[in-house]
């Protein structure tokens, strides 16, 4: 077999070419690439290698997760899934059909909803706690990853049972499939890495929106999500500084790491130079972050944790900051899963930033309920340590 960096670059020029609207030639990449690395038999029928060449492409838009047949490869696995043929894989807790049942340790309400611009429509979920509201609350916002929506983001990071505790509003926006077929923000593209450009200024006038009529509490706002979500996430705080207080960053990416899909792809694979990107490093004021990435992780590079901590703790140049103290602390967690954290404290003591490495971890959200897809219910759970550092960051 063909090594995997040569199969990527094959994937990335027939992703060259479809963008060129030269459909044929990236087919012909494709069937080649499949070819090559043993995943499509050298004879076929035209009406096989038909389906699986249209599955290529529909994947081609997927960054995360990476298809399933890209996966088997890599791990030199070409064994083919009950059935005779290549089936996309489930996640461990994915729920297939229907919606994950509701945990009883979130007893409000979990509304449904949708926020228009010029930019397009989108809907969301929020949930409000059961208690009456003594004031106004704080307010989280979390960006699923590719493939998941709303329900499922919730039954995985199990973030609502957290904000009935602690009187939180929690507003889960949703990708609309004809923005992105897989499900997955649009963080790659140039558009959508600006202030007011389409998918931000969706999401952050839906997050003013739920402000304005859930009288939530302006100063504590804050942003996280897991992978694709993660990498908007931190657009998101890196183009709203005033709206949001804080960013949770998953799995996810730095700001301006790419411009386009093939740049993307190259992004999630490996770290890329420091300040790489349009907009990397034109952060105007630095917001506080906290980072989990698994240093297992092949879907996106742990060396991009490492990259979204520093992007963030360094903004643009003449911008001021305070001098920060590191600590850093390495732990083995209940379940045996090791981790090493690094938290910067401000002169108060305060943590502004943390970055959470999760020994053998992969590619999901630690200590996440498998109720929901892409969790890891072991290692230290990221949605408590999120909302214990957010709510920390009030003066």
């Amino acid at each position: 077999m063909k090594s995997f960096e040569h199969f990527l670059g094959q994937m990335m020029e027939a992703a060259r070419l479809a963008q060129a609207k030269d459909p044929h030639a990236a087919t012909g990449v494709i069937q080649k690439a499949l070819r090559d690395s043993g995943l499509l038999p050298a004879q076929v029928s035209k009406g096989t290698a038909a389906k699986e060449t249209a599955a290529a492409q529909a994947d081609l838009i997927d960054v995360n997760p990476v298809p399933e047949w890209v996966e088997a490869f890599r791990h030199g696995d070409g064994a083919v899934p009950k059935g005779g043929r290549r089936a996309r894989w489930t996640v461990p807790g994915r729920k297939r059909s229907g919606i994950p049942a509701r945990d009883p340790r979130a007893p409000g309400e979990f509304l449904q909803g949708s926020f228009s611009t010029a930019a397009g429509t989108r809907r969301y979920k929020l949930y409000v706690p059961s208690a009456p509201a003594s004031g106004p609350r704080p307010l989280i916002v979390m960006l699923h990853g590719c493939t998941q929506d709303p329900d499922d983001f919730a039954a995985g990071t199990e973030m609502n049972a957290l904000a009935e505790e602690r009187g939180c509003l929690v507003l889960y926006p949703e990708q609309a499939r004809d923005a992105n077929a897989s499900l997955c923000w649009n963080w790659f593209e140039a558009a959508h890495q600006e202030r007011d450009g389409a998918e931000p200024s969706l999401i952050a006038g839906m997050t003013r929106e739920v402000i304005e009529s859930q009288q939530a509490d302006r100063a504590r706002v804050y942003v996280a999500g897991l992978s694709a979500g993660g990498a908007m996430a931190a657009i998101m705080a890196a183009t709203y500084p005033e709206l949001y207080a804080a960013v949770g960053v998953h799995s996810g990416l730095p700001v301006g790491r790419a411009r386009d899909l093939i740049t993307g792809l190259a992004a999630m694979k490996k770290k890329g130079p420091a300040g790489a990107g349009r907009t990397a490093g034109r952060l105007c004021q630095r917001v506080p972050v906290i980072v989990f990435h698994g240093d297992r992780d092949d879907i996106v590079h742990s060396g991009n944790g490492d990259a979204v901590l520093e992007q963030f703790l360094h903004p643009a140049p003449g911008s001021p900051v305070e001098p920060l103290r590191r600590l850093q602390e390495r732990a083995v967690d209940g379940d045996g899963r090791g981790y090493t954290k690094t938290a910067m404290l401000d002169s108060a003591g305060r943590s502004v930033a943390e970055y959470w490495e999760l020994h053998g971890a992969g590619h999901a959200w630690s200590g996440g309920s498998p109720a929901g897809s892409y969790t890891d219910p072991g290692g230290p759970k990221a949605s408590a340590e999120m909302l214990r550092f957010f709510l920390g960051q009030v003066d």
